[in-house]
């Protein structure tokens, strides 16, 4: 059976703020990248497209982790602790709303 993690972590910004977070986010990518039990970490925009009609935050992460203590171990970093502190619950951050998910391969 897989171990692997799968997180999706999207973010809406505060008016006029998406491109600022956008680059902050990118600027998360290498040093998670080297984290270990990382397998992808990238960060995404929305566009539009006539076959994906869905809705959603228009900043998205998609992740792939190892396992669910090397996720774990990920989300207690100090440096993404601060980003959410900052960006995400204190009032001057630049996100407007945010959902973070995970999922699993496994069948059972």
């Amino acid at each position: 059976m897989s171990k692997k993690i799968y997180c999706i972590a999207s973010f809406e910004a505060k008016e006029g703020k998406q491109q600022e977070l956008l680059e902050i986010l990118q600027g998360l990518e290498p040093k998670t990248l080297r984290e270990d039990g990382c397998i992808q970490y990238i960060v995404t925009k929305h566009i539009s497209h006539p076959n994906a009609t869905g809705k959603s935050f228009p900043i998205v992460f998609n992740e792939i982790w190892e396992s669910k203590e090397a996720f774990e171990k990920h989300c207690n970093e100090k440096y993404i602790t601060d980003f959410f502190q900052a960006q995400c619950v204190e009032e001057s951050g630049l996100v407007k709303d945010f959902n973070v998910t995970v999922y699993t391969d496994e069948v059972n």
